[in-house]
């Protein structure tokens, strides 16, 4: 399994007492068919009813300290699975977290839930099983055979021949089925991925009337993970049987050659008792044993997709130095020199040979056609992804110079997607700055617009947000979202076409307010609306990644077709006058 030996290193004591208190348990369990053999020789054969009464107390004492070693190995087996469970768990997401948007978008979000969770569980389970099982089963497998040679020599050598072809049989078995679990998951996936999707995308699929489609691509899917599980199981299943049928053709053969020899004077009756639960202990542990190598089978192919993850190495990686945490001599705040970006896997570039220029306390507005790269920009100054070609200054040192925390600690980000998180309104806006006050907060509140909302709640600051902030408007949502940033009180305040669900009037008081009340910060508007960047200093333009203008809103009029046509568009559908006039 992945790096078991890693993750249990905090619970050494665990991972020994375990197993050696389960093989503690074994030994007394081997001495029973001993105990009962005397019991019927002696005891039954003699009818020496305190004889029977005495060793049956054996007997009841031996299953109590069976019992109490049982019930200890398996308090520290359990301890030591949950501790795993816990440190892979909590450096997986911790790993998951330092990785890039390239990793992350690679992998898919319904992968990593799945991996986070499901495959853990497995992982830990197969810990579990594994302390207490590994030593103990093949302890009493050869335990009992060793016994058996101790009782009758001749009679033991069924135990020879049986148990290597029942080795045979469950490794056999385990090689088969180990990369038939990896597919299973892979359709777990899958499955799982259609679920989210359904979930999430619940009111488009109702509204494009797609139900009976989605049923049917999810009745495929299920179908899909039915048969390769239904496969896997079949093929597990034939485990037990097989077994059993070699076992009880072993009892039979000791049952065969133990009467002979009884018959010959060779060998009593007790003993063959003893032998024959000699072979019951070994078919039981087989059992067992074959369960565990399925579980551990599944806990392996889990391990090994938990290891795919934490293989993912960061794309974007920070450096060691702090050389930003002091800003370099320039008059601007941001600069783009001749930057070209590639998503993984793509062969066209998003961004190709962008160079711009922002200074303090500038807005500066990025439009053009969906897909044009306007989103992929602004991603590249916070360093979510790296650029491909040239470089990005950000008061006048390099992003790749900065330390993680130096860069975005200075950048306040509102993305396209509304994003809150179950809590308070107030817990949601210390996102952006940990210890603000009332004061901060209600600043930022003011400027992003969002009085009305914190005034429309009983509870104000305190009132509770569900998940995803599904108790509150797009627009309101947006707002919040704007306000959190603002808290922080950054240098360069990112807006990724965040006022889509605000009216005009609210758009243009938001922009107005962010001019008036954020002297000094550098202000990056994306928007598909000419009207919200219309006053911005400069206006960057894109047509499939590349720059095609720059300027104000006049000279963009004059100069640049693109914008002519987006703005003329907009006019002729909203009946107004974008320019003014």
């Amino acid at each position: 399994m992945f790096k078991v030996t890693h993750y249990l290193k905090d619970y050494k004591k665990e991972s020994i007492i375990a197993p050696l208190f389960k093989m503690l348990e074994a030994s007394f369990e081997l001495l029973v068919p001993l105990v009962m053999s005397a019991i019927i020789e002696t005891g039954i054969k003699n009818q020496d009813t305190g004889y029977i009464i005495k060793m049956g107390g054996v007997l009841v004492l031996l299953a109590i300290v069976g019992l109490a070693c049982s019930i200890t190995a398996q308090y520290f087996a359990a301890k030591a699975a949950v501790g795993f469970g816990k440190a892979v768990r909590k450096d997986l997401f911790a790993h998951i977290n330092s990785l890039s948007y390239t990793e992350i978008d690679k992998a898919g979000t319904s992968t990593l839930i799945t991996r986070m969770t499901n495959d853990i569980n497995q992982m830990q389970s197969g810990v579990n099983m594994f302390l207490r099982l590994f030593l103990r089963s093949p302890f009493i497998v050869f335990g009992a055979m060793i016994m058996a040679f101790y009782v009758d020599a001749k009679s033991a050598f069924v135990f020879v021949v049986a148990i290597p072809l029942l080795s045979v049989v469950v490794f056999g078995i385990l090689l088969f089925s180990i990369p038939l679990y990896q597919k299973v998951q892979n359709a777990l996936d899958h499955v799982l991925l259609m679920t989210r999707e359904n979930l999430a995308g619940a009111r488009v699929i109702r509204a494009f009337n797609q139900q009976e489609s989605e049923k049917k691509d999810y009745h495929e899917g299920s179908e899909a993970l039915y048969h390769i599980q239904n496969f896997v199981g079949k093929i597990s299943a034939i485990m037990n049987p097989v077994t059993y049928v070699i076992v009880n053709i072993a009892i039979i053969a000791i049952l065969w050659i133990g009467g002979l020899r009884v018959d010959n004077g060779e060998l009593v009756q007790g003993e063959v008792i003893a032998l024959v639960n000699f072979m019951s202990q070994i078919l039981v542990e087989l059992v067992k044993l074959a369960n565990l190598i399925i579980l551990l089978t599944k806990a392996v192919a889990c391990s090994k997709r938990v290891g795919e993850v934490f293989d993912m190495k960061a794309s974007v990686v920070e450096p060691d130095c702090d050389c930003g945490l002091q800003d370099g001599n320039s008059e601007y705040k941001v600069e783009f020199k001749n930057v070209s970006f590639v998503y993984e896997g793509s062969t066209e570039e998003s961004l190709s040979d962008i160079s711009f220029t922002a200074k303090p306390g500038q807005t500066i507005g990025i439009i053009g056609g969906t897909g044009c790269g306007k989103s992929t920009l602004v991603n590249l100054i916070p360093r979510f992804y790296d650029v491909t070609k040239g470089e990005i200054l950000v008061v006048g040192i390099n992003v790749k110079d900065y330390k993680f925390d130096a860069l975005r600690g200075r950048i306040g980000i509102v993305p396209q997607k509304a994003v809150l998180f179950n809590g308070t309104i107030g817990e949601n806006l210390r996102w952006g700055k940990a210890d603000a006050t009332k004061e901060e907060m209600e600043y930022a509140i003011h400027i992003a617009q969002a009085d009305d909302v914190i005034a429309s709640k009983k509870n104000g600051l305190d009132e509770m947000i569900l998940q995803g902030g599904k108790n509150l408007s797009g627009g309101q949502r947006q707002r919040l979202t704007i306000a959190r940033a603002l808290v922080m009180q950054p240098d360069i305040l990112i807006l990724d076409d965040s006022a889509s669900a605000l009216d005009f009037a609210t758009d243009a008081n938001l922009r107005k307010a962010i001019k008036e009340e954020t002297k000094g910060m550098t202000v990056f508007i994306v928007s598909q609306r000419a009207s919200t960047i219309k006053q911005a200093d400069q206006i960057i333009v894109l047509d499939d990644g590349e720059m095609v203008g720059i300027g104000t809103h006049k000279e963009l009029m004059d100069s640049c077709e693109v914008y002519k046509e987006i703005v003329e568009s907009q006019e002729d559908m909203k009946g107004g006058d974008c320019n003014g006039k």
